[in-house]
């Protein structure tokens, strides 16, 4: 199936999800909302026919960087994610216009086709690629041709082990959008923002 129509039929999906969704007041964002699956929704989330090899070329085709973002039914910090972070219209906007990003379960059983075509269920894929809580977002390359012939692990830029909060977790798609990988671990590049904006006489909003 061409691109074009898998759009069309993800916007479509989206547009469904995003109609039964309340408008958090004041804040230009939607408020989280739990899925069927028991997981906080975005309508923003790429809705895919979950072949992971499409999506990172749909995201490369539009110059976005693909993520995938595993959570679960009743993880905590799964809801401080959307209730915190994604809460913020100036995070959003900022993921949103560089970032394709696939909410999987960690326990689904939605089959998933993998970079190297096989095809498994969520909660296989899951242990796969050694994602053992959540929420857990692994950042992939931009070029498709640099994930070729790589293991599961060896295929990913960057992880997010874990819920980060605000300041953390901006920086972090920051690092992954700037291609910051290829030359320093994220932990120096943390540094290096808190002394720019120490420098200018600025302190992280929310850590």
């Amino acid at each position: 199936m061409d691109i074009g129509r898998r759009r069309l039929l993800a916007s479509g999906a989206a547009a469904s999800i995003a109609s039964q969704l309340p408008v958090r007041a004041g804040a230009g964002a939607w408020a989280a909302e739990l899925g069927d699956n028991g997981l906080y929704v975005q309508d923003w989330f790429v809705q895919s026919f979950l072949d992971l090899r499409e999506d990172l070329g749909e995201a490369a085709g539009i110059g976005k960087h693909f993520a995938v973002i595993w959570e679960q039914r009743g993880c905590p910090y799964c809801k401080e994610l959307h209730t915190v972070n994604l809460a913020r219209p100036e995070t959003v906007s900022y993921l949103r216009g560089n970032f394709d990003i696939l909410q999987l379960d960690l326990w689904g059983s939605r089959p998933v086709v993998d970079f190297d075509g096989e095809e498994l269920e969520e909660r296989a894929l899951a242990r796969k690629w050694q994602v053992n809580f959540t929420p857990t977002i692994v950042f992939f390359p931009r070029d498709p041709r640099a994930i070729a012939g790589k293991g599961a692990r060896e295929r990913e830029v960057a992880r997010m082990p874990g819920y980060f909060k605000p300041f953390h977790f901006v920086s972090m798609f920051e690092y992954v959008r700037g291609s910051h990988f290829e030359s320093q671990p994220f932990q120096r590049f943390l540094q290096d923002k808190l002394a720019r904006l120490e420098a200018e006489g600025r302190k992280p909003d929310v850590w």
